[in-house]
């Protein structure tokens, strides 16, 4: 495009260039919404909606705090405490449970940001998977458990929503 603008402007002068360059910026404005496509790339018919997006950055952020919290817990088992518990494991083994749902959230996350097929299905298990053992970790760390299951509830709305097409259909 700029060598033909750079052309067009020795053809007819500098300010022919100029008319010539907004009629091209006006064209390429001018494509029908039918043949745009979303944040989903080239291949998807259908882009990413924005609960989509923010669930999708929200797993991503999700993860590493439950990666970290594994780590933490494999790391010290002194580090939390709970009395007499009905869902009372050792602590080194909160730690991989964490570990684990945190690699899982951070894989679904990437799914559901590049908008593939499988993100968004991968996504709901993930982050209601993660929401189960958070209720379950609740007494060894409350202040963390419950923000971090309204997070999973959120992920779980923004990926369960009903997604109108692109194309008004």
């Amino acid at each position: 495009m700029i060598l033909t603008v750079e052309r067009d402007r020795r053809r007819h002068g500098r300010c022919a260039s100029v008319t010539v360059l907004y009629r091209k910026v006006v064209a390429m404005a001018a494509i029908p919404s039918e043949t745009r496509r979303g944040y989903g790339g080239s291949g998807s018919s259908e882009g990413l909606s924005g609960p989509s997006l923010f669930a999708g950055a929200a797993l991503m952020l999700s993860g590493p705090l439950s990666i970290l919290m594994g780590a933490s817990g494999i790391a010290d088992d002194s580090l939390f405490a709970a009395s007499r518990y009905s869902y009372r494991f050792d602590l080194t083994a909160w730690g991989w449970i964490h570990l684990v749902v945190g690699l899982a959230l951070v894989i679904a996350g990437l799914g559901v940001v590049t908008n593939k097929s499988w993100g968004r299905g991968v996504g709901v298990a993930a982050a209601g998977l993660s929401l189960i053992t958070q209720f379950m970790f609740v007494p060894y760390y409350p202040v963390w458990a419950i923000p971090v299951m309204t997070l999973d509830l959120l992920i779980i709305f923004g990926l369960t929503r009903f997604h109108v097409g692109t194309d008004g259909r």
